[in-house]
């Protein structure tokens, strides 16, 4: 990774005339295929009250934005391609590698991209879920794969799951492999480590690791039976490695979360944003729409309406894989007098996504969980056309 092409000169576009304040140079590279540098990608630093400024990446995959914007948590980095999902990380951003995902295909589908600074030198991603672990000593997994695994900093590493199995329950962690036999060590807290989630062509989640803590073991999140995301982001120390580590994972993966209860500041925030979403949707800028719903979700992310809401946004803008997972979360987060009626209407969203990319049993499935949260003919009647196409 650390032996670049010789640098091409990337263009340099400024989108409004402003005096630097700041140089920001980052490397983009391909999620799935070791040291592939993307060439001629996008890459805008945006803040609000300074101009946006973009760069083209290079052949050796590297650009510079000279911008007015300072390198701080105020400042957003988008990264563009066709083909890959766009790509959006909080600063800081200056000297880091990111990683695009190749836009996925199926429904039940994720990748997980791993990106950390330059120490320390080898960090390694994790995933455990019945009978597997997927890690660098155990590449392939019932429908996973790790895809890239880096040794010599920055990363990326991608672990991909091409089909997620109901019923089982998956678990993300990150370990710092090179300071395995220090399990109080603050090092993996400074790394600038970044985790993003990727379904469909788009990018649902992401995680930077917690700062001012110690330990060598980053647990990030959990996917259960029902397919609902459930953040952890909790540091922890271990000497255990290899299958060790998997059987400590596997053992935690069944632990009870709580939830981290987000501020008043916070909430009330979220809930102007998810009303922007509502009137952007209305407005027909779906684009606008996802963004401020998940911009709420971030500032919030157990706002069920505002995940509800995202899935009917996803669904209009052809994104049926990301709309499936919204939907899991909206069900999971359902409560109160309304809560049957949400859970039904969003499993029949599910049932109708499966069943127009043509899996009738998983539409079958969906649309029978629908009819258990609240009788409706329109449930019985789409069961029974996905039995007769089955």
């Amino acid at each position: 990774m650390k032996h670049l092409l010789r640098l091409a000169a990337p263009a340099l576009l400024l989108v409004a005339g402003a005096a630097a304040a700041d140089t920001i140079p980052v490397t983009v590279l391909s999620a799935t295929v070791k040291d592939q540098h993307i060439t001629n990608a996008s890459v805008t630093v945006q803040r609000n009250g300074a101009a946006s400024v973009e760069a083209r990446t290079g052949i050796d995959g590297k650009a510079t934005v000279e911008t007015e914007a300072a390198d701080d948590a105020e400042s957003l980095l988008i990264i563009k391609m066709q083909g890959y999902s766009t790509l959006v990380a909080r600063c800081p951003c200056k000297g880091l590698t990111y990683a695009l995902s190749p836009v996925m295909k199926s429904l039940d589908g994720l990748r997980i991209v791993l990106t950390w600074g330059k120490k320390p030198d080898d960090v390694d991603s994790h995933v455990v879920y019945p009978g597997n672990h997927v890690y660098f000593a155990s590449k392939q997994g019932a429908d996973a794969n790790l895809d890239v695994d880096d040794t010599d900093s920055y990363g990326p590493e991608t672990i991909t799951l091409e089909k997620k199995h109901l019923g089982e329950t998956y678990l993300y962690a990150v370990h710092d492999y090179t300071d395995s036999d220090k399990p109080n060590t603050p090092n993996l807290s400074t790394s600038q480590a970044k985790v993003y989630v990727y379904i469909g062509q788009s990018l649902v989640r992401s995680y930077s690791v917690p700062t001012g803590k110690t330990g060598n073991l980053w647990t990030v999140f959990r996917i259960n039976g029902d397919g609902e995301f459930q953040d952890i982001n909790t540091m922890g120390g271990t000497t255990a490695s290899g299958d060790a580590l998997g059987a400590q994972l596997a053992q935690a993966s069944g632990g009870a979360i709580t939830a981290v209860a987000a501020t008043t500041d916070a909430m009330t925030q979220a809930k102007e944003l998810n009303r922007a979403g509502e009137a952007a949707y209305h407005a027909g800028n779906l684009d606008g729409a996802i963004d401020s719903y998940r911009s709420a979700i971030d500032l919030y992310p157990e706002y069920g309406q505002a995940y509800s809401n995202l899935g009917l946004a996803y669904q209009k803008a052809g994104r049926p894989a990301e709309a499936i997972w919204a939907n899991r979360k909206a069900i999971a987060l359902a409560s109160g007098a309304t809560a049957p009626t949400v859970r039904a209407s969003s499993y029949y969203n599910i049932g109708k996504l499966y069943e127009e990319s043509g899996q009738f049993a998983d539409a079958q499935r969906s649309y029978e969980q629908a009819k258990s949260q609240k009788a409706n003919p329109v449930y019985d009647k789409a069961i029974e056309r996905v039995k007769g196409k089955q």
